[in-house]
């Protein structure tokens, strides 16, 4: 079924508000044009005609709620996604970490986890493993299970193992997963130091001071208001001389936050704060 635009964003407007209002799950300020995109798959996904029938059923339905979580959020990762932003993390950033007794590392936005278990790796490789603290956060929980379970399809798992070598890897990908009937295993002992917990840049604030934040293809879901507050929790959060790792269609160019951090690795969106 078609819906005017108008009444479409009136109905969208009123159904964030109650999500707002009922599970304190703050979406207002996330990207409209994609939040329209996604919403209209939803109607499909759960046979609603509009919007306010959607509504209805999030919110008298806590099932749906969770359900709608995936449309709400974007859930797409891969393995050293961009492998260059990996190979600078690993040549030009980690010797600095590794002047520090221990690291603290939040990955902000970590969907199913695979920047987590790809961080682990590297961290592995470069011996900073064992005193170095992951922390994974996200919204969704259902995404938060997946990233802490470290299971991935096996079609998956060549395009993960080429990312691996173009990011620098030192080995063979497969010496750190095993194979099995419901996909490849990531190896427990690389998530020992790894804390996956539920944190929304929306409404949560800062839980901890860390060394890196790596936040990569989050803000571009969010409109600026919303980034703006996210970049200051990031800029709290971050240690004086502390790093953040953006996506490549991400800047601080033009944000009010630009002026507390000085580009460090500018090609692959790797900022110092000052």
């Amino acid at each position: 079924m078609t819906h005017a635009p108008h009444t479409f964003d009136i109905e969208l407007n009123l159904l964030l508000e109650a999500v707002y209002q009922k599970y304190q799950h703050d979406f207002r300020h996330y990207s409209r044009s994609s939040l329209r995109r996604r919403i209209r798959q939803a109607l499909e996904r759960f046979d609603c005609p509009t919007v306010s029938r959607l509504q209805e059923r999030v919110l008298h339905e806590p099932e749906v709620f969770a359900q709608m979580l995936q449309y709400f959020t974007v859930q797409v990762s891969e393995m050293f996604r961009d492998p260059a932003y990996f190979l600078a993390l690993r040549r030009q950033v980690l010797p600095v970490l590794s002047t520090y007794p221990s690291i603290r590392i939040w990955v902000a936005g970590c969907s199913t986890g695979e920047e987590v278990w790809s961080l682990a790796i590297m961290l592995a490789e470069e011996g900073l493993l064992d005193r170095t603290i992951l922390y994974a956060t996200d919204i969704n929980p259902e995404a938060l299970r997946a990233a802490e379970a470290g299971i991935y399809a096996i079609e998956r798992v060549a395009a993960f193992s080429q990312a691996y070598l173009e990011a620098g890897g030192a080995r063979s990908l497969a010496d750190y997963y095993t194979a099995g009937e419901h996909g490849v295993l990531f190896d427990r002992a690389l998530r020992r130091n790894a804390v996956f917990a539920d944190h929304s840049l929306a409404t949560d604030s800062v839980f901890s001071e860390v060394h890196l934040v790596s936040c990569r293809n989050v803000l571009i879901y969010f409109d600026r208001e919303l980034q703006e507050r996210a970049l200051g929790l990031f800029h709290e959060s971050l240690i004086h001389r502390g790093f953040l790792g953006l996506g490549n269609r991400e800047t601080l160019r033009f944000s009010s936050h630009a002026g507390q951090f000085a580009e460090f690795c500018a090609a692959e969106r790797i900022y110092q704060r000052l």
